[in-house]
């Protein structure tokens, strides 16, 4: 295709998508916002963003590209988000989490529907080679009995990293959805969450502790702890009625079968994995391509998935009230 897309954002993320981009010859418009971060962005790639106020940027564009990707901040994104959809693009990819509350998260879906924009969310976690043979070898047994996942985050390194304060207090959704998301598209759509939480650091007063179970509409039942007072790290855990397997670190798959307790590590083709951010080239394809979009997440289900991940976020039920 000769038609440019429009990326937002100059950051670190930006620049991984402009290398994926670049590598399937696509030829990129770039609007950044700051002078720093687009310097800093032109010597990684070549490319010089235009910077200044997202809405001014575009006003000045001669002709908005139809295909987006929205890779600011996370704060910024649902508010760019609406901005590019306003403006004239029709498909947007945004990256995690598209919004940092139900506020947001409903204006995006309202978004979507009076503007007929196919709005895709970024978790190129669904995307890893160990995620693809995972799924092979699930399609393979069955389908998944349970899932385990734990979304524990080195909390001390996090609080050393200067974010903005908005993002830390929505740490759960900014960084650690990565791995909820995952985990529920093991599972599948799912109808009861409850959860329960305690204790808390120092960015993150709101709990320190989650614990809690969930159920799918296919009858797979979840669970979930993650610990970020003490030292842990991400991890999924699918069972299906053959095999235990395991992603931790999530681009790993090791997997334990009915023989033997013992955990052996499955040899994975990387593919492009081995070049670019795991997972971003397959997410980019599939979002240019159309091939691949049933694990590529729609703004409406990432919706429905709200109320669930809040329950495990703050440590509810959904839906409230006495357990079925």
């Amino acid at each position: 295709m000769t038609e440019p897309i429009l990326l937002v954002g100059a950051g670190a993320m930006a620049v991984e998508y402009v290398r994926v981009l670049q590598s399937l010859g696509r030829k990129v418009v770039v609007l950044g916002r700051g002078t720093e971060s687009a310097r800093s962005f032109a010597e990684a790639t070549g490319l010089t963003p235009s910077t200044g106020p997202l809405e001014v940027q575009l006003e000045e564009l001669d002709l908005v590209p139809r295909e987006a990707i929205i890779a600011v901040n996370v704060v910024h994104l649902a508010e760019a988000t609406t901005l590019v959809a306003r403006a004239g693009a029709t498909r947007i990819l945004v990256e995690k989490p598209a919004a940092l509350d139900v506020d947001e998260m409903n204006g995006l879906v309202e978004l979507a529907a009076t503007t007929s924009t196919d709005i895709r969310v970024g978790y190129n976690r669904r995307f890893l080679s160990s995620v693809l043979a995972a799924r092979h070898m699930i399609d393979e047994d069955g389908g998944a009995l349970s899932v385990k996942f734990d979304f524990s985050e080195p909390s001390r390194r996090i609080g050393a990293l200067g974010k903005p304060e908005r993002e830390l207090a929505s740490w759960f959704y900014a960084n650690s959805s990565h791995v909820v998301d995952l985990a529920f598209s093991f599972a599948g759509p799912c109808d009861l969450a409850v959860g329960v939480t305690s204790g808390a650091v120092e960015w993150h007063p709101d709990a320190g502790v989650w614990a809690g179970f969930a159920k799918s509409t296919a009858g797979t039942l979840l669970s979930w702890h993650a610990n970020w007072i003490g030292p842990g790290r991400w991890g999924v855990e699918v069972i299906t009625a053959e095999r235990r397997l395991i992603l931790r670190p999530l681009e790993g798959l090791s997997v334990q079968d009915h023989s033997s307790f013992a955990e052996t590590q499955v040899e994975i083709d990387l593919g492009p994995d081995a070049e670019f951010k795991p997972g971003l080239y397959r997410q980019v394809e599939a979002f240019l391509s159309g091939v691949g979009t049933e694990h590529l997440l729609g703004i409406a289900d990432h919706a429905r998935n709200w109320p669930l991940y809040e329950a495990i976020r703050t440590g509810t039920a959904f839906p409230p009230g006495p357990l079925p």
